[in-house]
């Protein structure tokens, strides 16, 4: 696993983000160095068409020097050329390095997120996530190859220039290097500020991409209760704050090049009064010495607008690396298993999640035997989830363990752990993918036809399968947004079916389904349960009647375990949640 040094905080030593920046792109030194010699003929070029006015002056309409009027038209030719060229090599090698800046960038933010735990997307909106790998990544780009390009081509033509107009004149060169410092006391008093904006900028991209994100995902939500309005507001405030942020960077930016601008016109100003008085100067002279005095606020201009990019990148790697840097899904894990006989235990289980008041699972002691049928059942919030959650490591407990066969799942490498468990979520998850990639899913080969057809008949969900435009090969869309939910959760237990794993996890995995469905997957569910630990979890109490042991919970304990028939008997909690689905509706219907 790649080790990334710590990063700095926005507050601190941006200098230090800004060298692990650019070491991204020491793997591509080679064309980074041809990007930076096209720069250095760049700006020599450039030079050198300043230097050609004193011949082409002095020599050509002063001394009428018949060599000079010869070769005259060849030198500025050639000049041009290189500097074409030398243009080409730069921004095209400079392009290529940034672009794969960004690949590599994108690449390490995207394995984080497949590395991190379920805990810290717990705590982030996805649209700072997408943010993150969209928005920020690019920002970072700028700073590393097209601010460096400016850099580097501005700050060579600017050295050039000034060493033209100290040779040309070295007491007037004086006086325009005492600007020096007033400019370096500008730019660094305009960066802080840059950074500052450039911070709430990425936030607020967060924001907005999170709100248009909720919109799009629960637009029939919105629809129906009539939150257009009030949606409309939302991405209009957080729309607002950012073009608030923008302008004032664009204000900071612009003010700092116009300050910058006038102080160079003035000393401009001052040097041309001077510079006419000195009767030493020859024509082409005074024109080489303006010329490269006047070229110098191209340069410049460019070197303190170039200040914004990098802040803006300092703030937008900041921010990336304080992502890479947090740790990924522990996995100390040494244990190597082929195929689990699937009994698990609950030993003195608890766990509270972050920032939580009251633990989610509480003192859990629980055994379950291997090809155990086990049902959970409790109100919301009752912590049944959360409990079957630490069987796949999703969360770690703060108390007690979870064992597999008698080890504890924290000694067993996490590959191999997640490999004995099949997941129904109750909350399906398909992916804009064919029906048959998202039955296969994960399944780490390719699994031939009989097999497809043989696991989703098993899910009963051959018959819909069948009747779409291409089979197997129809694409469902994102989220399988172009089936039913029914659908949706037939070919999720078909993945499951297909995964063959000892162990299955059912949260409410029949949810979707209407009576005749439920009754088809049901039996397919009874088939697939045999020889397989299988932990329900049912709010539907018809569902799990049949169960080996039913599990009650009930503010995060395990307040009942027992058979149906022994729960019922009982007349405690369970016999309460029988009495609320199936009694009450029954006398409302009398009473009627």
């Amino acid at each position: 696993m790649t080790e990334h040094p710590k990063s700095v905080s926005l507050e601190g030593d941006g200098k230090a983000v800004y060298k692990r920046l650019l070491r991204m792109t020491l793997p591509y030194w080679r064309v980074f160095m041809l990007g930076i010699v096209g720069m250095v003929l760049f700006a020599c070029a450039d030079v050198g068409l300043i230097q050609l006015l004193e011949p082409l002056l002095d020599g050509t309409f002063v001394d009428r020097d018949p060599d000079v009027i010869r070769m005259m038209p060849f030198a500025i030719l050639a000049l041009f050329i290189v500097r074409g060229l030398a243009g080409l090599m730069s921004s095209y090698g400079m392009a290529w390095v940034g672009r794969r800046v960004i690949k590599d960038m994108r690449g390490l933010v995207f394995d984080q997120y497949l590395r991190l735990p379920v805990s810290y997307y717990d705590q982030q909106s996805g649209g700072t996530l997408i943010s993150r790998l969209t928005y920020n990544v690019d920002q970072v780009a700028e700073s590393t190859t097209s601010a460096i390009t400016s850099v580097i081509k501005d700050g060579l033509t600017a050295i050039g220039l000034l060493g033209l107009v100290i040779y040309q004149n070295w007491k007037l060169a004086m006086f325009v290097l005492v600007l020096g410092p007033i400019i370096a006391l500008l730019v660094r008093i305009v960066s802080r500020r840059f950074r500052t904006l450039s911070k709430r900028i990425q936030n607020s991209m967060g924001d907005t991409v999170h709100v248009a994100d909720e919109v799009i995902k629960g637009h029939r939500v919105v629809k129906v209760f009539g939150g257009e309005d009030l949606e409309a507001k939302r991405f209009d405030e957080v729309s607002e704050y950012n073009r608030r942020q923008h302008l004032k960077m664009v204000l900071a930016q612009a003010g700092s090049t116009t300050l910058i601008q006038w102080i160079a016109a003035i000393s401009i100003a001052m040097v041309v009064y001077i510079a006419t008085s000195d009767p030493t100067m020859s024509p082409g002279s005074f024109a080489a010495f303006m010329g490269a005095l006047i070229a110098l606020l191209r340069p410049l201009r460019s070197l303190t607008t170039v200040n914004e990019r990098i802040q803006r990148g300092i703030a937008a790697a900041t921010d990336i690396f304080e992502l890479l840097d947090e740790p990924p899904e522990p996995d100390a894990g040494t244990q190597h298993i082929e195929r689990a006989s699937g009994a698990i235990t609950f030993d003195a289980v608890t766990l509270t999640y972050a920032g939580a008041a009251q633990p989610a699972v509480r003192d859990i002691d629980l055994q379950v035997q291997a090809g155990e049928v086990v049902a959970f059942v409790g109100r919301s919030g009752s912590g049944k989830t959360t409990l079957l959650s630490l069987i796949p490591r999703f969360y770690l407990p703060q108390q007690g363990q979870v064992l597999l066969d008698g080890t504890a799942t924290s000694d067993i490498h996490l590959n191999d752990l997640r490999r004995q468990i099949a997941l129904v979520d109750q909350n399906v998850t398909l992916f804009n993918a064919t029906v048959a990639e998202n039955i296969a899913y994960g399944l780490g080969r390719k699994p031939s036809q009989d097999e497809l057809i043989a696991a989703a008949e098993g899910a009963y969900a051959w018959g819909f399968i069948q009747k779409l435009d291409h089979g197997l090969d129809t694409r469902v869309g994102q989220n399988g947004v172009l089936l039913s939910g029914g659908q949706r959760q037939r070919l999720a237990i078909a993945r499951a079916i297909l995964k063959d794993a000892p162990v299955l996890i059912l949260d409410e995995a029949t949810s979707a389904l209407d009576t005749e469905s439920e009754r088809a997957i049901q039996r397919a569910l009874d088939s697939l349960m045999q020889g397989r630990t299988t932990l329900v979890i049912a709010h539907r109490l018809s569902t799990i009647q049949n169960a080996d042991r039913i599990v009650v919970m009930d503010q995060g304990r395990i307040v009942e375990v027992g058979t149906h028939d022994a729960l019922l008997a009982e007349g405690g909690h369970y016999a309460t949640l029988h009495s609320l689905q199936f009694e009450q509706p029954q006398a409302d219907s009398e009473q009627a």
